[in-house]
């Protein structure tokens, strides 16, 4: 009897062990250096064994962010290894992936000297080449294998602007921190998830670069597709149409920006200086200015208005010397709401034409980043919009111009833009995602803001 029952309780607590038992970690793809092995029993596989043990080990600790880097032995026998882990995931989750990976990976590469293994919670990369400081690895790309078929263009816009406002955010974590950052999207009826992560050892303007050229090649695998993965050994973006990450975790591991504090408007007569990149001074002046000139407009269209009324009527227009004057003045008045419309018909054109850094004054990019410059064009145009319901309010316009989490509506036809007869209104075919193999750079999106981060020396 007691046999029975001490097997009974047994049996209840294997059960229960595998009940409770880790899920494995989700299997993305793996890659073997099949050109250079090693041989068994030499000096290199001790040492990769050893590395492995290491980073299985250090994988339990909790103050590493999810990352850690080491290596051991000795050249020409020196084998270099790293883990990251998703941002969001717990330190449990973490320790059982990378336990998981460092006997995963030896299944599949048993004798490569290079190797690399990516699951939706971590990825772990081993190679006798260090690659800490390198940035010489190729991006690996996976894709969902359905299309977008509503408004594709539209879609691709969206994916590539806010996976760049993101990797902005991620960018600037303080070194050692994590650098990593989700955002979600209206698209129709769904909701866009995003996610962006460097490794937290690379400075800002790496994670920056690296991050812009994992978004610039989303056009070799991932044009209009519901999802896709672009991968390189020290960060990784990520984009679905539904939710891949734990939001609340994400939001607990990395704390979304401090509200914006405005500091008092400076004295009058003083020069405006600009505090940081996108500081207050610039919101303040950029606020003021585009609510104001667009009052300034719809004033002068009043006068031409009357202008008008008055030229077509032969009695006032040959009798009355006082209006014929008043339409002297109006007329200049005419001439500057056409050089107004004209400005804003010529950023309309750049904008349409992929080229919105062609109107700013060069002195400016020497002192702001491209995507502040075009961000500032993209609200610019906001405000001229031709439904009044479209355009922003000056709460709006503040918080746009100091947050990278708004993301900002695709804008439509100015008010005031001058149709050409050449012009079909149409939008330029171009693709979106263009290869940009042989650049960093990001290419502009048709409706919204250039992703390219590049800030002055």
């Amino acid at each position: 009897m007691d046999s029975l029952k001490l097997s009974t309780i047994l049996l209840s607590l294997l059960s229960l062990a595998i009940i409770t038992q880790a899920p494995d970690p989700k299997y993305l793809i793996h890659l073997c250096s099949y050109t250079t092995t090693f041989t068994r029993n030499s000096t290199y596989q001790a040492n990769l064994n050893l590395l492995l043990s290491s980073l299985s080990s250090n994988s339990t600790r909790n103050n590493i962010n999810g990352f850690y880097n080491v290596s051991a032995g000795k050249d020409p026998d020196e084998v270099y290894g790293m883990f990251l882990c998703r941002g969001d995931v717990s330190n449990s989750v973490c320790r059982h992936c990378v336990n998981f990976a460092t006997k995963d990976v030896l299944e599949k590469c048993p004798n490569e000297t290079v190797a690399m293994i990516w699951y939706d919670e971590c990825v772990l990369r081993y190679s006798n080449r260090n690659f800490f400081s390198a940035e010489y690895d190729s991006p690996i790309f996976l894709s969902n294998r359905y299309y977008v078929t509503v408004e594709p263009e539209r879609f691709n816009q969206l994916v590539a602007i806010t996976l760049s406002n993101i990797s902005t955010r991620a960018a600037s974590a303080p070194s050692g921190d994590k650098k990593f950052a989700v955002q979600e999207a209206n698209y129709n009826l769904q909701i866009l998830h995003t996610l962006v992560q460097c490794t937290p050892d690379l400075s800002t303007p790496d994670c920056r670069r690296c991050l812009a050229g994992a978004i610039s090649k989303l056009g070799n695998c991932c044009d209009r597709k519901q999802g896709g993965i672009v991968i390189f050994a020290r960060c990784d973006i990520r984009y679905e149409l539904y939710e891949f990450y734990n939001a609340t975790a994400a939001a607990e591991a990395v704390p979304a920006p401090p509200p914006v504090a405005l500091s008092p408007p400076p004295a009058s007569g003083s020069e405006t200086r600009r505090k940081g990149k996108g500081g207050v001074s610039t919101v303040l002046i950029i606020a003021i200015v585009i609510p104001v000139a667009v009052s300034l407009v719809l004033f002068y269209l009043g006068f031409c208005f009357l202008c008008k009324r008055a030229k077509s009527n032969k009695y006032f227009a040959q009798d009355n010397d006082g209006i014929r004057d008043a339409c002297s003045f109006i007329s200049s008045c005419e001439s500057g709401i056409l050089a107004f419309v004209h400005l804003v018909s010529n950023v309309w054109k750049h904008w349409r034409d992929e080229t919105p850094l062609e109107v700013m004054d060069p002195t400016l990019t020497d002192t702001y980043s491209r995507s502040d410059l075009i961000r500032c064009i993209h609200i610019g145009l906001l405000c001229v919009q031709d439904d009044p319901a479209s355009r922003p309010t000056m709460a709006t316009i503040v918080l746009m111009l100091n947050s990278y989490s708004i993301t900002l509506p695709s804008p439509h036809e100015p008010a005031f833009y001058i149709h050409r007869r050449t012009d079909q209104g149409s939008i330029p075919s171009n693709e979106f995602f263009a290869d940009q193999s042989k650049s960093n750079s990001v290419p502009y999106s048709v409706d919204d803001g250039s992703i390219t981060e590049v800030y002055p020396r």
